[in-house]
């Protein structure tokens, strides 16, 4: 399963608020595929964070969200605002 998918997992299969408990007996074992081709599972995102409560799924999906394994993100350090670190004696230009 794609990491955007499981909002609307957890708002299909859950009934929130629901405990932590609650969720991985449900849909722990469910695989989410990260873009790099590795996969784990809810259950062991979930088991990186200490709560024991979710009020809905969006609050469970900004848990999940925030303890996916570094290959769901993207490059890391990437900026595609072009900022590069300043050298001696140049200015920073203003528009």
């Amino acid at each position: 399963m794609r990491l955007p998918e499981t909002r609307d997992l957890f708002a299909r299969e859950l009934t929130f608020p629901t405990s932590h408990r609650t969720v991985i007996e449900a849909i722990g074992e469910t695989e989410l595929q990260a873009p790099t081709g590795q996969s784990e599972s809810i259950e062991e995102v979930l088991d990186r964070t200490s709560n024991e409560q979710y009020r809905s799924a969006d609050e469970l999906y900004d848990a999940l969200m925030t303890f996916v394994s570094d290959e769901f993100i993207g490059r890391k350090f990437y900026d595609d605002r072009g900022s590069t670190p300043k050298g001696e004696g140049e200015e920073e230009e203003v528009f």
